[in-house]
């Protein structure tokens, strides 16, 4: 079955070089997650932290940008 969206990604505001967490939750815990900006997988670094508790997968990103709109 496809993993699909229970809840989907919502808008956060950060000031600059703070740091924004985004959050959604898929319907099958575990499955692997990709973060993407205009179509580039995001990888970790120090300044974006990749996490998937359970059916929950979070992106947060340290010492936000403008570029990171």
């Amino acid at each position: 079955l496809p993993v699909l969206f229970n809840k989907e990604l919502k808008n956060v505001e950060a000031e600059e070089g703070g740091t924004a967490v985004l959050r959604c939750e898929i319907s099958k815990p575990d499955a692997p997650v990709e973060w993407r900006k205009g179509g580039v997988v995001i990888e970790p670094s120090d300044k974006y932290e990749v996490k998937l508790k359970g059916s929950v997968a979070e992106l947060i990103i340290h010492g936000v940008e403008p570029e990171d709109c």
